[in-house]
């Protein structure tokens, strides 16, 4: 395909963990019309924080991105494809539909998450960020990947036999709150820092300053170690079987999370499920996340909100936290929505 649409390839085949994240942030991007990752979700993650890296980074996201499913979760690549108006396809099907869509040299705006951590790290996210059960799955079922999309079937299935609860506080900014409502002064925002780096501390730079490749400020955002502003919500439970940030349609290649998420509709699809949810209900709601229908089951746990930022605070590092898939440290994170800021490969 790539060959009957003139498409000449160079190929780079990663040895070891951030190869992929070091290729980019050193390399002149200027020799290639786009970067194509063959993979899962993980590769792409580091790419694009590869990419942040850089002192050129405004320029270097503007270069296309592509994703081609090789991995077993491929939830860009499902979005994608289901964003194509394409039925749901998974494997061979899925990896061919995205192939075609690359010839076609499509592409489009795709928004990011500025992640930040209470150890100081700072990260950028274009899929999904989630604390709790649907995590604890991902990880898990490393040891199942043989099987592919398969393997988070058999890790929900064991994991449902021994349902945990997590223990934190969730805040948020919901997506239709009226900037800087009910405050007399806007908050300092978080500092810029570097992709991947550890944050200085806030009082180190004033606010709105930006150097020479400097990143986005994280504008919505108060440091960690303060209390959120008065005009997000908190949600008065503090206990959870998962809380689920995604901003793509797809969780998986067979798991609609978010049917009405968009490439670049500047929103965090925040889902979190309360303690005391069964079993029964809860592998319900997964059977219905295959077509997308999860909500309406009406489940009185899960509950849904559009937002443009969250922070999560756990009580203690319990579970397992994931960025796009990628294992992260449980400790208090929170993010915020930077919409349109790389470009994608899509299907129109």
């Amino acid at each position: 395909m790539l060959a009957e649409a003139d498409i000449a390839p160079t190929v780079f085949v990663t040895e070891r963990p951030q190869h992929a994240h070091e290729k980019v942030r050193d390399e002149d991007l200027a020799q290639w019309d786009v970067l194509v990752v063959m993979s899962g979700d993980g590769l792409l993650h580091e790419v694009v924080n590869g990419l942040m890296e850089r002192r050129d980074w405004e320029a270097a996201v503007k270069k296309p991105l592509c994703i081609l499913p090789g991995g077993s979760g491929n939830a860009l690549a499902a979005s994608i494809n289901h964003y194509a108006g394409n039925a749901r396809a998974a494997k061979q099907e899925l990896l061919t539909n995205c192939a075609f869509i690359l010839c076609k040299g499509l592409h489009t705006q795709m928004d990011l998450v500025s992640l930040s951590t209470a150890s100081g790290k700072r990260l950028f996210s274009f899929l999904s960020f989630g604390w709790g059960f649907i995590s604890d799955v991902d990880i898990a079922s490393e040891k199942y990947r043989k099987l592919g999309n398969a393997r988070f079937t058999v890790g929900t299935i064991q994991h449902l036999a021994r349902l945990r609860v997590y223990q934190g506080r969730l805040s948020y900014l919901p997506a239709d709150a009226a900037p800087g409502a009910e405050r007399d002064e806007p908050p300092a925002p978080v500092p810029n820092g570097h992709a991947g780096s550890i944050l200085p501390p806030a009082e180190t730079e004033a606010p709105g300053a930006r150097g020479e490749g400097a990143l986005p400020e994280d504008s919505l955002l108060v440091p960690l170690q303060q209390p959120v502003p008065a005009h997000w919500t908190v949600v008065p439970e503090e206990e959870f079987v998962f809380v689920y940030a995604i901003y793509q349609s797809h969780l998986g290649s067979d798991l609609l999370m978010a049917p009405a998420a968009r490439l670049h509709d500047g929103r965090i699809h925040l889902f979190f499920l309360k303690a005391g949810v069964t079993r029964v209900m809860l592998l319900k709601l997964f059977l219905a996340m295959e077509k997308g229908t999860h909500l309406d089951l009406r489940c009185p746990h899960l509950r849904y909100v559009p937002v443009r930022a969250f922070r999560l605070e756990p009580r203690a590092s319990a579970g397992v936290m994931t960025v796009d898939g990628e294992a992260l440290a449980c400790e208090p994170v929170q993010g915020q929505m930077h919409g349109r800021l790389c470009r994608v490969v899509c299907g129109s």
